[in-house]
């Protein structure tokens, strides 16, 4: 409704508007229609009754026009349509009232009539809670009126008026015109109504069908999303695998100092190379909503110097002092949560921290901020002396493919993935990243995070390593391996790593052959790739976990594969894998597996 109508409007169309509903603009016109029609029929009435010297009455008449006048004013000035419904009502009821106990001192069909009148009219204009209380305020009088009368009969000083069959026919009929223009203007509105809500349905229906549609279209993109970014990762990964396996063999051959330099290089670069492809991986993973935090036992202390263990080495060769703190009071406990993500927050941040610090320090700090005894608080800081940033770029540094510049990213290159991967693996936590920076003399990115704490007490580190090692040696020597591989260069590379480790592997060229191979062979353990021509690594691994005799159904097989897809790790397992190995792999890791499996092998 507009608030700026002139005092002196008397045009409807000035109080309308479109934000109104139907039947809002319905009771506007009712009401805007209904005075002139009041006003008409007192009019009338006023004169029939004034010629009969009927002074109550008249006045009354008389009353009820200038209440008409003023109401009609106040609608076309301040379109409050429900207190001009309230006011109307009102007076109708003790006008309604005064005629029966004080005027007419009786109930004839014109009562009646103004009481239904009142009922329609409040229940059209006000709803059923208003409806109800007006409807009770007119009748309930009215009823008492008539009780007393038939009981004692009703006797008053002041004497009443009579009417004549003119002022009952004059009556009635405004009255029934009254009664026609209430429900055949509601009537119509209501079909209105009825009319805009199909309609309103029918492009709801719409809407959602195109909704529908696009959810789909959406859910289509983002699996063949999905899928190009397996594939790549896939085609990426690969040749990526030979390059760095091929670098690590390479390092494993005792070389020249200046060959030794040539394949840090090529090793350096590949892994540049392979962390990108992570990142947009990982980023792409927390986008589409396919995260899904562990909840399983760590040692932070541990974890804390695996995670800054390399980065310590990145820092020196750059020059930097690098320097870890982790609250002595967490040596000893053993804590719940997901030591995965935490790595990889922590590790984007330090990476960050080495990369922007061209001289000075690198500082870790893990504190203890409260110590519940069954959940612990702790805040997570990495500060640094490095170039600083803007405080207005502090926001846009979180943004994914964001760096705090385009001379930055020249500078030190990145894709401008690992702040808006932590950023959203900290808010899918619920966590929120605090950062201080200062141009020129570094920047400090700070978190808490609350874990819940085990029972379990560590036990006391004993030095076992080497035997372990010499241990684990022995089994290796004699280890029958069977690798399901298809692309000759990672057969070349499998075979020369295996080599090293003094296995002589047997190669299948896909999925079939591998199965053949078990079905006629005796072997330890498999290395199944995942993607091959003629049967894939998952149906070759459900078809060995059916077999009859239970060593070779149970033996266990280690998934190899480049591939990016989220859910891989579950598809692995369900296929009746034991364990996983993304490529390219470190030979360290691959190695420890091999041993784990040997070791309880032999046990």
């Amino acid at each position: 409704m507009s608030n700026k109508v002139s005092f002196f409007n008397l045009s409807i169309y000035k109080i309308l508007s479109k934000e109104q509903s139907f039947l809002d603009q319905a009771r506007i016109r009712l009401l805007y229609y209904g005075f002139f029609l009041i006003f008409v029929a007192l009019g009338a009435l006023y004169l029939n009754v004034y010629f009969q010297n009927q002074k109550m009455l008249a006045d009354t008449a008389l009353f009820l026009m200038g209440a008409v006048v003023v109401l009609f004013k106040y609608l076309t000035w301040r379109p409050d349509w429900r207190s001009a419904a309230h006011a109307l009502l009102i007076v109708g009821t003790l006008v309604n009232t005064s005629l029966v106990y004080a005027s007419m001192q009786t109930v004839n069909i014109i009562t009646v009539q103004v009481i239904i009148i009142v009922i329609v009219f409040s229940y059209y204009m006000l709803g059923q809670q208003w409806g109800l209380m007006y409807s009770l305020l007119n009748t309930v009088p009215v009823l008492v009126f008539m009780i007393i009368e038939y009981n004692s009969g009703y006797i008053i000083s002041i004497k009443p008026n009579k009417v004549d069959q003119s002022t009952i026919i004059i009556s009635l009929f405004a009255n029934f015109i009254l009664l026609i223009f209430i429900h055949s203007h509601f009537y119509t509105a209501f079909l209105k109504n009825i009319r805009h809500l199909k309609n309103s349905s029918r492009e709801q229906a719409r809407l959602y069908s195109k909704m529908e549609t696009a959810i789909e279209k959406a859910e289509k993109s983002a699996q063949a999303k999905s899928e190009f970014l397996s594939t790549m990762s896939h085609e990426i990964r690969t040749p990526l695998n030979a390059v760095i396996g091929m670098s690590n063999l390479l390092m494993m051959s005792n070389p020249r100092p200046d060959q030794r330099e040539n394949i840090e290089i090529l090793k350096f670069s590949a892994n540049n190379l392979l962390a990108i492809v992570n990142d947009v991986l990982d980023f792409s993973k927390i986008e589409s909503g396919k995260v899904v935090f562990e909840n399983i036992r760590f040692n932070l202390v541990e974890l804390m110097n695996n995670i800054c263990g390399g980065q310590i080495l990145k820092a020196e060769e750059k020059g930097l002092l690098f320097k870890l703190d982790v609250d002595s009071s967490l040596k000893d406990k053993v804590l719940f949560g997901d030591p995965t993500r935490i790595t990889q927050i922590i590790f984007n941040l330090v990476s960050n921290a080495i990369k922007f610090t061209p001289q000075g320090n690198i500082w870790v700090r893990v504190t203890c901020v409260e110590d519940r005894h069954n959940t612990v608080t702790v805040n997570f800081s990495v500060r640094d002396t490095g170039i600083g940033i803007e405080k207005e770029n502090l926001e846009t540094i979180f943004e994914p493919f964001t760096q705090e510049s385009l001379a930055t990213t020249r500078e030190y290159g990145g894709t401008g993935l690992g702040l808006a991967i932590v950023k959203r693996l900290l808010e899918l936590q619920e966590l929120q990243m605090t950062v201080n920076s200062t141009i020129g003399r570094g920047s400090e990115f700070s978190f808490h995070m609350e874990f819940p704490v085990s029972t379990e007490v560590l036990p006391v580190a004993v030095a076992t390593a080497p035997e372990a090692k010499q241990i684990s040696e022995n089994p290796l020597a004699c280890l029958r391996v069977l690798i399901a591989e298809d692309n000759m260069v990672n057969v070349m590379l499998m075979k020369k790593l295996m080599s090293k480790w003094s296995i002589n592997p047997t190669i299948a060229e896909n999925g079939e052959r591998a199965v053949e191979f078990m079905q006629y062979g005796n072997f330890d353990i498999i290395l199944m790739d995942l993607q091959m021509p003629v049967m894939n690594g998952f149906d070759a691994a459900k078809e060995i976990r059916k077999m009859a005799d239970p060593k070779k159904s149970s033996i266990p097989i280690i998934a190899l594969t480049a591939s990016a897809l989220f859910d891989i790790k579950e598809q692995v397992y369900e296929a009746g894998m034991n364990d996983y190995v993304s490529k390219p792999f470190k030979p360290d890791e691959l190695l420890e597996k091999l041993n784990n499996y040997t070791l309880n092998k032999v046990g």
